[in-house]
């Protein structure tokens, strides 16, 4: 079925697609009876953190007593009820938006947060969607290929603050990484607060493989989740929170509240004597953030990339990142898709440097592998997939999976070897 859309794409001109998908767009609105406008819309965008963002934004407002509803590519949630997002996009198509927009206002929520992507911003289904806020927390080269330039791909992306500036609510805030070069275009935009956030102006600051902490409005900020990485997130939910009247204490509780996020940087626990990590981690950037994050540990690194042409550029940079920072690199299949999985294994083989690696093509196998070399104390990083709930493999096949779970097999798997 995707390939056969991806063929009929091909075929039709980009202008037509772009008015079929302005018109899906409005028309859902219009069906659903435009339900954001009744409700506070918080959308989050960026190259990294975007999840981890929302989540965080949801728990500081559910501190300060507010009924939330949550979109992202882990869950969809509205008020008190809660599944798994198994559609492997943030921002689905058809109604999808506009009919939870809708749910949200029926379950009488006041707060909606949205995950928001380029992809689903170049195929227009932020329209219809009356934002109060958005957040910008970072680019960084990705989608190359499917939007045909880096700058295409910061367009789409700024597609959503030009919406912001065109929605009638107010006040709106924009709330973006002023480390970041791209922050200057979103902090311009013509709206009522604009809101540049830091962890220089989060001094002092401290952060670990376990967790840290920052200083917001003179209070004290602890964030249970590693990295640097984790710090920023929860500074651009704190600011976004601030602006729209949240106390500092209710962010400093809905912050500490966030122990764990699904496949981000989420620890996996058997009671081994080491520690297993399984992370979305799939850009450049992320991977280096990551290991960063562990750097005082000996890291077993098992990672892949994308089949389907996606980024096939940052492959030898991934093998080179997991060169420089891991101790042990394992490369297996990801979600290979059409391509050939030995080739990607072997494109990004190319780029580690200083060592071996192990080529395993399956993952399973390879997770196996990874658990096996650890010793007490290491860091085992399962990077790229997350939550995905799918391997996705040739002609739109694809098979149940789960890094988390299968890390939990193969822990109870060796610790029973282990007592035999």
């Amino acid at each position: 079925m995707h390939g056969l859309k991806k063929h009929i794409r091909s075929l039709v001109p980009a202008s037509l697609l772009s008015i079929y998908h302005l018109s899906i767009a409005y028309a859902g609105a219009i069906i659903f009876g435009f339900p954001s406008r009744s409700l506070l819309v918080i959308g989050v965008t960026g190259t990294k953190g975007k999840t981890s963002t929302t989540e965080m934004i949801g728990a500081i407002f559910e501190a300060a007593g507010r009924k939330t509803a949550l979109l992202n590519s882990i869950r969809i949630k509205v008020a008190g009820d809660s599944e798994p997002n198994l559609m492997r996009m943030s921002m689905p198509g058809r109604f999808f938006i506009q009919r939870f927009l809708a749910r949200a206002r029926k379950a009488k929520c006041t707060v909606t947060i949205l995950e928001m992507t380029s992809e689903g911003s170049r195929q227009h289904r932020h329209r219809g969607v009356a934002l109060d806020a958005l957040v910008f927390t970072n680019l960084a080269p990705e989608h190359i290929e499917s939007h045909g330039s880096f700058e295409a791909y910061a367009d789409a992306k700024y597609m959503l603050g030009r919406a912001l500036a065109r929605s009638h609510k107010r006040p709106r805030a924009i709330a973006a990484l002023s480390d970041d070069r791209q922050s200057a275009r979103y902090l311009a935009l013509p709206v009522e607060k604009k809101l540049p956030y830091s962890l220089a102006l989060g001094k002092p600051w401290s952060a670990d493989e376990h967790g840290g902490f920052f200083t917001f409005g003179g209070t004290k900020m602890s964030v249970p989740l590693p990295g640097e990485f984790s710090l920023k997130n929860a500074l651009a939910a704190a600011t976004i929170a601030h602006a729209f009247g949240i106390s500092t204490e209710h962010i400093r509780a809905g912050l500490a509240s966030v122990r764990r996020i699904p496949g981000r940087a989420e620890r996996i626990e058997e009671g081994q004597d080491f520690t297993v990590v399984v992370d979305y981690a799939h850009t450049p950037d992320s991977l280096e953030a990551l290991y960063k994050a562990y750097g005082t540990k000996r890291k077993i690194c098992i990672l892949g990339s994308m089949g389907g042409t996606r980024d096939s550029w940052n492959r030898p940079v991934k093998g080179k990142l997991a060169g420089d920072y891991c101790e042990e690199v394992i490369l297996t299949d990801e979600d290979p898709c059409d391509d050939d999985p030995m080739n990607i294994i072997e494109h990004i083989a190319e780029g580690v440097q200083g060592k071996t690696p192990h080529i395993i093509q399956d993952r399973r196998e390879a997770i196996r592998k990874g658990l096996s070399l650890a010793r007490s104390g290491d860091a085992v990083l399962i990077t790229g997939k997350g939550t995905d709930p799918w391997m996705y493999g040739p002609n739109d096949s694809k098979i149940p999976w789960s890094d988390a779970t299968i890390a939990r097999e193969e822990i109870r798997r060796l610790a029973a070897s282990a007592r035999v």
